[in-house]
């Protein structure tokens, strides 16, 4: 028997504006985005179904988290008053956000993907 882990992904988008502060450039000013995140959950078990977590409840603990972000300026946000509202802050948001959604679940998140565009994206992960 293999020592490997599963790892599964999830997709969602939102809609969304944000202005960098301190920052000399086009994203100083209000600008939008239609986000992709992409969340990659790991685990060493399956349960009794085969699955290491139902994409039903990933996308849906997603969707929650997503919610509050859509059409918002995520400036107003109280996670980002003092941060950036950057891509990399934005996935350092949602990692925070699905970790703490999926504690009951024996999965871990392992990074969440943000694209702004189709060629642009950051990641958060940590490592094991």
């Amino acid at each position: 028997m293999s020592n490997g882990i599963y790892e599964i992904k999830v997709e969602e988008t939102f809609s969304s504006a944000h202005h960098l502060r301190n920052y000399r450039g086009k994203c100083e000013r209000v600008h939008g985005h239609n986000w992709k995140v992409e969340v990659y959950v790991i685990g060493d078990n399956l349960d009794e179904d085969g699955l290491l977590i139902d994409f039903a409840i990933l996308k849906d603990k997603l969707k929650d988290i997503l919610g509050a972000l859509d059409h918002r300026d995520l400036n107003t946000i109280h996670f980002f008053r003092k941060r950036n509202p950057t891509s990399e802050s934005l996935s350092l948001y949602i990692y925070e956000k699905m970790t703490e959604k999926l504690k009951e679940y024996s999965v871990r998140v392992k990074r969440v993907t943000v694209w702004e565009n189709e060629k642009q994206s950051a990641s958060y992960s940590v490592e094991e």
